[in-house]
C-alpha cells in the first residue's frame, strides 16, 4: 500500500480519525462490515463505549480510560460519517454546536453573569436546557429524555424533570411510606396475579427507589454499582474460605455460607 501522509502519521489527531473513517465507508475500496452499518446498527456500539469509559473510571484504570475514550470519540466520528452521507450534518456542525451550547449554558465564564454555585449552575443548566426544548417546538417536560438510557437513569431523570414543575413528593418520609406501600403490592401480586403484573409491581418499586435516591441527593447508578462489588468482593472472599477447606459453593450448606460471608463483611470493616 502507498505510504499516505495523514493515514501515516501519529499525531494527525482528530483529521487522522475523521480521515480513517472516511476510508472505511468508501464505497470503493472500503470495509464491507462499515459499509453495511448504519445509526440503528451502530447506536448500541455508542451505548456500551460508554460504559466501558464509567467502568476504567470506577476502576481508576487511568492507561485503559485512554483506549476507552478513543473508541468513545470513534463512536462519535462514525455517526457524523453516516450523517454527512445523508446530506444531515458533519462532524464540524457537531462540534460547532458542542461549543455554542457549551457557552450559552456558562455565562457565569463565557458572559457576563454572576459566578455561581456547583447547585446555582444545576438549576441554571436546566432553565437553559427547557428554553432550548422551547426553541425545538417540545413543549412536554419530558419530551428530550432518551429512551435508549439504561433505565435506573432515566428513571431519575424524569423524576428530576417532573419535580421541576412540581409534581414531586415534598419530604423523604412520603416517599419512604410510598415504597412500604409498593412493596406490598408487589408481595400481594406474587402470590395472585399473572407474571405481567408481577413485573409491573416490580418496576414500580424500583421506580420509588430511585426516586429515594433523589430526594436523599444519592445517585442509584453509583450506589447500585457499589453495592453489586460488594456482593461480589463478599462473595469472592466465601469462595477463597471454601477452597481453602478444598471445598466449593455447590458443596456446602446456605448457613455454612452465611457465616463464612458474616466472616468477611466483619474482615472489611475490621
Amino acid at each position: 500500500m502507498p505510504e499516505d501522509p495523514l493515514i501515516d502519521d501519529p499525531n494527525g489527531g482528530l483529521p487522522r480519525l475523521r480521515e480513517i473513517m472516511r476510508r472505511l465507508r468508501a464505497p470503493v475500496g472500503g470495509c464491507a462490515w462499515d459499509l453495511e452499518q448504519d445509526f440503528d446498527s451502530i447506536a448500541p456500539y455508542a451505548i456500551e463505549e460508554a460504559h466501558e469509559v464509567a467502568d476504567a473510571i470506577a476502576r481508576r484504570d487511568w492507561n485503559g480510560l485512554q483506549g476507552e475514550l478513543g473508541d468513545l470519540l470513534f463512536q462519535a466520528v462514525y455517526h457524523a460519517q453516516m450523517a454527512e452521507e445523508a446530506g444531515y450534518f458533519t462532524l464540524d456542525d457537531v462540534i460547532r454546536d458542542a461549543a455554542d451550547k457549551m457557552v450559552a449554558r456558562h455565562p457565569h465564564v463565557f458572559g457576563d453573569a454572576a459566578e455561581r454555585s456547583a447547585e446555582a449552575q444545576t438549576d441554571a443548566w436546566e432553565d437553559q436546557k427547557a428554553r432550548e426544548r422551547a426553541a425545538r417546538a417540545q413543549t412536554g417536560v419530558l419530551d428530550d429524555v432518551p429512551l435508549a438510557l439504561p433505565a435506573l437513569m432515566r428513571a431519575l431523570k424524569l423524576q428530576k424533570r417532573a419535580a421541576r414543575v412540581g409534581f414531586d413528593w415534598p419530604d423523604v418520609a412520603q416517599v419512604v411510606d410510598k415504597i412500604a406501600e409498593e412493596a406490598r403490592e408487589l408481595a400481594e401480586a406474587r402470590d395472585s396475579l399473572p407474571a405481567e403484573a408481577v413485573a409491573e409491581e416490580m418496576g414500580d418499586l424500583l421506580f420509588v427507589m430511585a426516586n429515594l435516591a433523589r430526594h436523599l441527593k444519592v445517585d442509584p447508578e453509583v450506589a447500585l454499582r457499589a453495592a453489586n462489588d460488594k456482593f461480589a468482593r463478599r462473595f469472592r472472599a466465601v469462595e477463597a474460605a471454601l477452597a481453602a477447606q478444598g471445598r466449593r459453593p455447590e458443596d456446602s450448606t446456605l448457613a455454612e455460607m452465611d457465616t463464612l460471608w458474616d466472616a468477611a463483611k466483619a474482615a472489611e470493616r475490621g
